[in-house]
């Protein structure tokens, strides 16, 4: 299929992100975020888990097998940490106003209280992860600073966050190289910054979780930093 390149502004914020512009098709991907997808005017053909929905709001749970078939009109697609907002928070956010703007869904979003993580260790854990990212990640050093065995970090990543630690890391390694880029660096700078091996690695994650290539996409967005 051909793929889609990102085309507009976009809204980025620590845990969330508000992409407005034109959408072409993806491959069919799945990424950790929880993502809402709201057609500005036609409806658009999307595919989610197999099954081929046609609507102008499709909500798409983190980890869901999902790839955009058409978009005839402009595109708001929203992306959420999902262990700092829910779905449900994405919905209320952009279902608040009859026509919702990239920037009343920002503050409405901004607004939404944030989930906690109930298990402190892991907080610690997560923190140590995004200390290291712009090396090597030893889980041995995330267990020891969340006072975990290997075995029980694994078990508290897949319990609390859905994936195992190899899996979260690579997410996040591809959050932190895509703001990179969104700030400037070059593709082989934002990856090696983020802890890629190389920028063929970023690309390839980029186009396994998103759908799109990296150097066709992330160039061509006007972008908004929020707090």
């Amino acid at each position: 299929m051909q793929q889609a390149s990102w085309q507009g502004s976009l809204w980025l914020a620590p845990d969330f992100a508000i992409l407005h512009g034109a959408a072409g098709a993806t491959d069919s991907h799945a990424h950790y975020a929880h993502q809402l997808m709201l057609s500005t005017g036609a409806p658009f053909t999307a595919q989610l888990d197999g099954v081929i929905h046609t609507a102008r709001h499709l909500l798409v749970d983190s980890l869901r097998p999902h790839a955009i078939m058409a978009a005839p009109a402009p595109m708001l697609t929203i992306y959420a940490e999902p262990q700092r907002l829910g779905g449900a928070a994405l919905l209320a956010a952009a279902g608040g106003a009859d026509a919702p703007t990239p920037d009343g869904i920002a503050a409405a979003l901004q607004a939404q209280p944030r989930q906690v993580l109930a298990d402190a260790r892991l907080q610690r854990a997560l923190d140590q992860v995004d200390a290291l990212l712009s090396g090597k990640v030893s889980a041995a050093a995330v267990a020891g600073a969340a006072h975990l065995s290997l075995s029980q970090l694994e078990r508290l990543f897949s319990a609390q966050l859905g994936l195992p630690v190899r899996r979260l890391v690579l997410w996040r390694r591809l959050r932190l190289a895509i703001r990179f880029i969104l700030l400037g660096s070059t593709l082989t700078d934002a990856a090696h910054g983020a802890g890629f091996a190389d920028a063929a690695h970023f690309s390839r994650t980029m186009r396994s979780l998103f759908g799109v290539r990296a150097d066709r996409s992330l160039r061509q967005l006007k972008v908004t930093l929020l707090d």
